[in-house]
């Protein structure tokens, strides 16, 4: 048999943005996330989970795990 295995990860880190309000700073940090200005560290892990299907199926939920 043949399986798909998706593994997703969330990381989180902080950042301080001097702005005038939030929507200002939503456009500062997704410029310089874009411009990978605001990179975050792979050490900052706060999730992972797996999702395991068979191929041509679609009867498959996420995991988490550690």
């Amino acid at each position: 048999m043949k399986f798909i295995v998706t593994i997703e990860e969330t990381v989180s880190q902080d950042f301080e943005i001097e702005a005038e309000n939030r929507e200002e700073v939503f456009e500062i940090m997704r410029k310089k996330y874009r411009n990978c200005e605001c990179v975050l560290e792979p050490g900052n892990l706060i999730g992972t989970k797996m999702l395991i299907s068979k191929v041509f199926e679609d009867n498959s939920e996420w995991i988490e795990f550690k």
